[in-house]
């Protein structure tokens, strides 16, 4: 099948270089609209789904070759390779900033650089690493949405997004999970919550970007902190925006980070506080 069918690939904007947008778990490339306009005038914007998400080709869905995040980078491959991209800033939210790391290890020629909104690379507290969550809490919470998939999408959307000011963006949210398949989504809540990928930050060789939001339940300051000091050249920016999606809630301030470090307006090394 078609790759650009598959992950429903979506390419417009004037410029050459490329920025492609990779969504978080249980989302899609909508979640990306507040931020994509502030780009096109200058940049080409590429945007997909996930298998199994938005509106992607749900029969491209395997089972075996989702079962981890390697399945989802070699996505990302297959359409840098049929757009013909190289020199790619891939813009990952969540659990995408670690299937960019993936994806940039295994074909590090196609990436200019790599920025991650709000990135984990391990979720589960693990002797003295502090990655937010009790492997048994993940268990009790995937238990959930086993039993009562409406309930966990309403009890998991505001601890996501925060910014109760802003309850649409929640219930967008809440929304979104609802409207996926299930027993993909499930599969993909396992993927995303139990994988580790900690041992696979020093192979990264491209240059990256990690926005760390203020009360993160997600992906707490802890985790940012331990990605930056393990990446080979990062620099790590502290945003005003709380939650977990700064994209939807805070789009202005991550559209400026996004901004300055593309195009080089700041030292790779700096690290801005509050």
């Amino acid at each position: 099948m078609d790759v650009l069918k598959r992950n429903n690939v979506k390419v417009f904007g004037n410029g050459k270089k490329a920025l492609m947008f990779a969504h978080g778990f249980g989302c899609d490339q909508v979640m990306w609209r507040y931020i994509t306009p502030a780009f096109e005038q200058d940049y080409k914007i590429v945007l997909f789904d996930y298998v199994g998400c938005g509106k992607s080709e749900m029969a491209s869905y395997n089972e075996s070759k989702y079962a981890s995040l390697q399945g989802y980078a070699s996505d990302i491959i297959e359409i840098c390779t049929e757009l013909q991209l190289k020199d790619v800033v891939f813009i990952g939210h969540s659990v995408s900033s670690m299937i960019g790391v993936l994806a940039s290890i295994q074909r590090p020629e196609l990436f200019n650089s790599l920025v991650f909104v709000c990135p984990s690379s391990c979720y589960i507290n693990k002797e003295d690493y502090v990655g937010g969550f009790e492997k048994k809490d993940l268990e009790e919470l995937l238990d959930v949405m086993e039993n009562n998939y409406v309930e966990w999408s309403n009890y998991l959307a505001p601890i996501v997004m925060k910014n109760s000011d802003k309850p649409e963006l929640t219930e967008e949210l809440a929304s979104s999970f609802c409207s996926m398949d299930n027993k993909i989504t499930r599969s993909f809540a396992r993927v995303t919550f139990f994988s580790d990928n900690r041992e696979d930050l020093k192979k990264v060789k491209v240059p990256s970007l990690i926005l760390q939001c203020a009360q993160d339940d997600i992906a707490p300051e802890q985790v940012g902190k331990y990605i930056h000091e393990r990446l080979e050249d990062s620099r790590m920016v502290f945003m005003k925006a709380t939650g977990h999606c700064p994209h939807m809630s805070h789009p202005e301030e991550t559209i400026e980070c996004i901004k300055n470090f593309i195009t080089k307006e700041f030292e790779p090394s700096e690290l801005q506080k509050f």
